[in-house]
């Protein structure tokens, strides 16, 4: 699993000219399943992002998490992340998981967040989606188990 976590002001998710999900200030996740990846990895991992400290303090430190500024989630599903672009100029899917696995653990980790931080939203599997960001610092990080 690979989350490209920005920092953001807002985010918003659009599906066919409608907006589905909006956050404010908060973290937006990039999410790309691999192959080997299982739920337990998945929810371990998403626990880091959300306790990560990358907001600022009174002294423009980044000692804050998310809980601590009562910020706000939005995870999107990205297959693009899971891609390998070392060889040839084309993409390679070859590490990414099947779509029934990764709707299978999107799904589970929307679960997960419903009962351990429920000041989220989310992107739909499988769609087409177009994302607004307004990237605070700008602060992005890449996270992979």
């Amino acid at each position: 699993m690979k989350i490209l976590v920005q920092r953001v002001l807002q985010s918003s998710v659009h599906i066919n000219n409608s907006k589905v999900a909006s956050i404010h200030r908060g973290i937006l996740c990039l999410i790309g399943f691999e192959k080997h990846d299982n739920t337990e990895d998945c929810f371990e991992l998403m626990k880091k992002v959300i306790n990560y400290r990358i907001f600022p303090d009174d002294q423009r430190k980044m000692n804050l998490n998310l809980i601590d500024i009562e910020g706000e989630l939005l995870i999107v599903p990205q297959v693009t992340l899971a891609i390998e672009t070392n060889k040839g100029n084309r993409p390679s899917f070859s590490k990414a998981a099947d779509p029934e696995k990764g709707e299978k653990l999107f799904e589970e980790l929307k679960f997960f967040l419903d009962e351990s931080f429920e000041n989220y939203q989310s992107g739909i599997f499988g769609e087409d989606m177009n994302i607004e960001i307004v990237n605070e610092g700008p602060v992005t990080f890449l996270f992979k188990n």
